[in-house]
């Protein structure tokens, strides 16, 4: 259909307002919300994620989409039962930067393209304790827990919620990935992560592998 395929690219360009009146119009003619997210939002937000891949996206113009998908979501979910609206989820994420650490943008970049693919998000935001990670882990019991650090003081504390996730039994119940200038492979490898980011398209991409999902 057309106005998808509008959806899509308006999607794309980080239309926001765009994006709310094509949706707006769909549901007056009567189409069904499902198609609207699967036709038009999601495949809109699924070439920005290639084009970030790439280089020929950058970050605030992927930010610009995934708020605009958000717009569309906002009409859209008051209408969708909880049933498919819980099929639409690719998982829950608990993320925050450690404590120490006060650094924020590239987490919440990373939180918002998380929740444009379908995550829901748990954002605790900064200078986050080793309990209170662990505290929220086993209240909202997420498929994955992110940890940002961006100084090479606060990397110890990625260890640190590793080994405090395992003392509580919750370790095995949930993925770490970590992420931030200050980390790497070889030091998602050395505290026992399960996986590393260096930005947010690769954090996407990482959650859905650790899920199999990608």
């Amino acid at each position: 259909m057309a106005q998808y395929e509008e959806l899509k690219q308006s999607v794309i360009m980080g239309q926001r307002d765009k994006v709310k009146e094509i949706v707006g119009a769909l549901l007056e003619r009567g189409n069904n919300p499902m198609d609207i997210i699967s036709e038009g939002l999601t495949r809109g937000m699924l070439v920005v994620g290639q084009k970030m891949e790439t280089g020929d996206m950058f970050i605030p113009e992927v930010l610009a989409s995934a708020q605009a998908l958000g717009a569309g979501m906002e009409l859209l979910k008051p209408i969708i039962t909880g049933e498919e609206l819980s099929t639409l989820s690719m998982g829950k994420v608990v993320i925050g930067t450690v404590q120490g650490d006060v650094h924020d943008i590239g987490k919440n970049i990373v939180s918002m393209i998380l929740e444009s693919a379908g995550f829901v998000v748990v954002n605790l935001g900064v200078n986050v304790p080793t309990d209170k990670f662990v505290e929220v882990v086993q209240r909202e019991r997420p498929e994955i827990l992110g940890l940002s650090a961006l100084l090479t003081t606060t990397m110890p504390r990625m260890a640190d919620v590793v080994e405090a996730l395992k003392r509580s039994h919750s370790r095995d119940k949930t993925q770490v990935i970590i992420g931030g200038a200050a980390v790497s492979q070889h030091f998602a490898d050395s505290i026992g992560a399960d996986g590393y980011a260096p930005d947010a398209i690769s954090a996407l991409n990482k959650a859905k592998q650790l899920l199999g999902k990608l």
